[in-house]
């Protein structure tokens, strides 16, 4: 039986010993294992496929829903598109090294605040293998040693993706210990590795509440987490309707099982009449079934009544709640009251409406006129994301390659002394 304790301390030490070598590779040595990873990715197409019909036809077993399903499948379309976002993370400016800023003292002294790696991360997700990729690529191309705890679903899927790595990491001269997968599915083992405060710089989980909530309650260093995906669209009363039924299909049925997928429409009543009947028929045209309010559900074919349940839901389904409301303000107090801070969009012609509705809702990232959907690190220009903050400190929305190193304090004198 394997003893835990054991194998969570060995792990961890291994990629301690890894990150001390990463800090100060080149960079070129990171773009080349970038590379490798991406010919690998289309090399190896049909052994990664292979390797997911195997997780897939356990997808029953583990009582997964049509949403879930999705996020676990892989293509060779999928795997193109991991490809090139390992590209594009290559192609991004090395942040390790970087000259924050420098000031130059009084006393002579030239104080410099330079961008360094966070160290080891132990990122726990769930579901997606692709997440596996991404989340190595942008911890190595930032200097950091990564252990990747994924969910048992995607096993054989992040073992292939995880042989691939180390198979890059080989034969680019990297240390083989910068990328490591937790070889058992024991959740124990989860609880082990959040006590290594001492070798492990930063926990990132990825997934449900339950999860977040129970690295929060055990960890024993920093976590960079996101909550739920409650999402909000306002449609303001100046609303172009056409733009406004596009983003709002967008954002909920383009993919409707992730975290930035639509979860609650809010429409100012002066549009209400006007839009919920023809957006309501767009929706269902997709099989969304909507809960509405006293006044939305009249508006929409076979709406089902909303529960204050309802909007506090994040539902990763073809499921929409609806509210009607009687002003901008209205709409801005449901989303503090119901959303999780993750990505809220305002739809409007009034470039007063817009400004006042980015000033006042606090959330990851807020959009004017664009589908939730945009609220991802490809979408953003950082290749990847290794997830989306909504916490405030120590990184907020996508977190890319910079958003997952930190700083230290270099300092040149020439004989200085304190008096």
């Amino acid at each position: 039986m394997l003893n835990l304790s054991e194998y969570t301390k060995t792990v961890a030490s291994q990629a301690r010993a890894a990150a001390r070598e990463l800090a100060v590779v080149t960079t070129q040595q990171k773009i080349d294992w970038l590379q490798a990873v991406a010919g690998l990715l289309r090399s190896r197409t049909q052994e990664l496929l292979a390797a997911n019909e195997q997780d897939l036809v356990k997808t029953s077993e583990y009582g997964l829903n049509d949403a879930a399903i999705d996020r676990l499948r892989l293509s060779a379309d999928r795997l193109e598109g991991i490809a090139v976002a390992v590209e594009e993370i290559a192609k991004l400016p090395d942040p390790i090294g970087e000259i924050i800023e420098t000031k130059l003292r009084p006393n002579g002294l030239e104080v410099s605040r330079v961008r360094v790696p966070l160290g080891v991360v132990f990122f726990i997700y769930e579901s997606r293998p692709n997440v596996t990729i991404d989340a190595a690529a942008l911890c190595v191309m930032s200097g950091n040693a990564v252990i990747l705890r994924g969910g048992k679903e995607a096993f054989q899927s992040n073992s292939a993706f995880h042989k691939l790595l180390v198979d890059a990491l080989t034969e680019c001269g990297l240390p083989e210990h910068s990328v490591q997968l937790v070889s058992t599915t024991d959740r124990e083992a989860v609880g082990h590795f959040l006590k290594l405060g001492e070798l492990i710089d930063v926990t990132i989980p990825r997934g449900g509440r339950s999860l977040i909530e129970r690295v929060n309650r055990e960890a024993a260093m920093p976590v960079i987490k996101h909550f739920d995906g409650i999402c909000h669209i306002y449609v303001d009363k100046s609303a172009d309707l056409d733009m406004a039924t596009s983003i709002v299909v967008n954002s909920k049925c383009q993919r409707p099982g992730v975290c930035n997928a639509l979860e609650t429409l809010l429409v100012h009543e002066d549009v209400a009449d006007e839009f919920l009947p023809r957006v309501g028929k767009a929706l269902v045209d997709q099989t969304v079934e909507l809960r509405g309010c006293e006044k939305s559900k009249p508006l929409m074919p076979g709406a089902k009544p909303a529960s204050e349940q309802d909007y506090g839901t994040e539902y990763l389904d073809l499921i929409l709640s609806v509210r009607t409301v009687r002003s901008i303000d209205e709409a801005i107090d449901h989303i503090t009251e119901f959303g999780s801070g993750h990505t809220d969009t305002i739809i409007t012609e009034d470039s007063t409406a817009a400004d006042y509705f980015t000033a006042r809702v606090d959330s990851a990232a807020v959009m004017v006129n664009a589908s939730t959907r945009f609220n991802d690190g490809g979408e953003f220009g950082l290749g990847a994301e290794i997830g989306i903050s909504t916490d405030r400190f120590h990184a907020r929305g996508p977190c890319g390659v910079r958003e997952i190193t930190t700083y230290k304090y270099v300092v040149h004198g020439d004989g200085q002394i304190r008096v």
